[in-house]
């Protein structure tokens, strides 16, 4: 949990603890690169706006290091805040003022697709690219790929059914469990990071496809 104001810190990390979390907290981004490259957390609650180091630059160095999902607590509403915060790769965003129910099905939601993912030992392909749920790793051609778990629950749903088109809200629906107040924009980010990690070329992308007016989906024969 990672604010720098500590009175949110202190609800959010007794609130949690109740709830069966084990938390470790931070006051700004350079602390919580150190705090969280000794405790290699499930998950990160991250603030944006923090002296020292912000939310956006503490996603930048940390997506190097490693894919653990972050969700942003954010006071500013404006939707491109939130859209950058997605394209660096963070997995999902909450408001300030939140509820703490919220919070927690929003937890629970991102951990259960990770879980899930860890669970099921299938081997998945599509032209160049293997996605593997056991060992989670995708590969296109003979190049690993680092997929946030958002990334990779969307990149897995496209390539077990081929052709199917999911709309946006399914789409973001399939991620969250329930909507709250995700925005279907939201979805095309993902995408949008998706195809400059998969595709050969995303201004032309021969997997992930647009249809116009509805969603997206993975093509069939490729």
């Amino acid at each position: 949990m990672v604010d720098d104001n500590a009175s949110v810190r202190t609800l959010v990390r007794d609130y949690l603890t109740e709830e069966g979390f084990r938390v470790v907290t931070a006051n700004n981004g350079q602390n919580a690169l150190y705090v969280a490259r000794r405790e290699k957390p499930d998950l990160i609650l991250l603030d944006i706006m923090m002296p020292e180091m912000g939310g956006y630059e503490f996603i930048r160095t940390y997506r190097r290091e490693r894919a653990a999902p972050i969700i942003l607590l954010t006071a500013r509403l404006e939707e491109s805040d939130k859209v950058l915060g997605l394209e660096l790769g963070a997995d999902d965003y909450i408001t300030k003022p939140f509820g703490m129910r919220e919070l927690v099905a929003r937890i629970h939601a991102v951990l259960r697709r990770v879980g899930l993912e860890s669970q099921t030992s299938e081997v998945l392909r599509a032209g160049e690219i293997t996605l593997d749920r056991t060992s989670h790793e995708v590969n296109v051609a003979d190049r690993k790929v680092n997929l946030t778990p958002s990334e990779f629950e969307l990149l897995g749903l496209l390539m077990e059914t081929p052709g199917r088109v999911y709309s946006r809200m399914e789409l973001l629906e399939h991620l969250q469990g329930t909507a709250f107040e995700g925005a279907e924009r939201t979805i095309d980010v993902h995408i949008r990071n998706l195809r400059a990690k998969v595709e050969p070329d995303p201004a032309k992308p021969q997997y992930i496809e647009t249809i116009f007016g509805v969603g997206y989906r993975m093509k069939t024969g490729v």
